[in-house]
């Protein structure tokens, strides 16, 4: 399934996107897509919902697109997860998960504009596979029922600003966690539709060139190995977020580092996951 929200910030509505392209309606079985939904067997009802009929038929003509869940309690990411991405950035390859948080209230919709933080001249794309926990995880003993724990995928855009991350604190986290640094979606694509999520091919593309093409069979730490790692020192909850690291590409790694600027456009994708488009404004 492909669960989604439309609407206006903070008033988003809970829909799913049906094979043929419908979005339905499920106002009747939740007031939103968050954890509480995850934990409580939501898509189990949505799915029968589903088959039995009678889901109402949505107009999204022209509503905006939300992140597919609501703010999570916690956005968890692993840095330098692609040998190529931590090749360009001259970083030596990690022994064990690089893992930093970022504000939750960086998670935006696929398509909202993404903010230049004042004084920003290093403001950097970073496509990643996003992965929405769907139920409570602590000290999980291996790849596989770390895998049972994940609620669905979906495309996360981790922006970065490398001068306030690499230059203003020894921690990466104010160069994360600028407003709107982190549009998910468009769709929160259930764990059932991705068996493989070591098989997926990222795409970013600025003002239509291409910067970024990898595959997540090139993380170092799989998205298993990921989410039982860090189930060893904090409790993972339902629809948490955990942005699983970037490949090569991105501006800090390219001749002449090209940062963002106001005005430019990045388009970004991840297969059978949907796309996001973002325009760059100033802050």
């Amino acid at each position: 399934m492909k669960l989604m929200r439309v609407g206006d910030r903070g008033d988003e509505r809970p829909a799913v996107r049906t094979g043929d392209g419908r979005v339905l309606g499920l106002a009747a079985l939740t007031p939103d897509i968050d954890g509480a939904f995850l934990a409580g067997g939501g898509p189990d009802r949505v799915r029968a919902a589903l088959e039995a009929g009678g889901l109402p038929e949505m107009d999204v003509e022209g509503l905006r697109v939300g992140a597919p869940i609501a703010r999570p309690g916690k956005v968890v990411c692993v840095g330098l997860n692609y040998r190529d991405h931590a090749a360009e950035t001259g970083a030596s390859i990690p022994g064990r998960p690089v893992v930093f948080m970022k504000d939750p209230g960086t998670v935006v919709g696929p398509y909202d504009g993404v903010l230049i933080p004042r004084g920003s001249t290093r403001t950097d794309w970073e496509v990643e596979l996003g992965v929405v926990i769907g139920r409570r995880a602590r000290y999980l003993e291996d790849a596989e029922e770390a895998l049972a724990c994940v609620a669905g995928y979906a495309v996360s855009h981790d922006v970065s600003e490398r001068e306030f991350q690499l230059d203003h604190s020894p921690q990466w986290d104010l160069g994360k966690s600028c407003e709107t640094f982190n549009p998910l979606g468009p769709w929160l694509v259930t764990a059932d539709e991705v068996p493989h999520p070591q098989g997926l091919t990222l795409r970013l593309s600025v003002n239509g060139v291409g910067r970024q093409h990898g595959g997540t069979h090139d993380m170092i730490f799989p998205v298993g190995e990921i989410i039982r790692y860090l189930s060893q020192y904090m409790v993972l909850e339902p629809g948490d977020l955990i942005n699983t690291g970037t490949p090569a590409g991105v501006a800090l790694g390219l001749p002449g580092t090209p940062y963002l600027r106001a005005g430019d456009t990045v388009e970004l994708s991840i297969d059978g996951l949907g796309g996001q488009r973002q325009t760059l404004a100033n802050a």
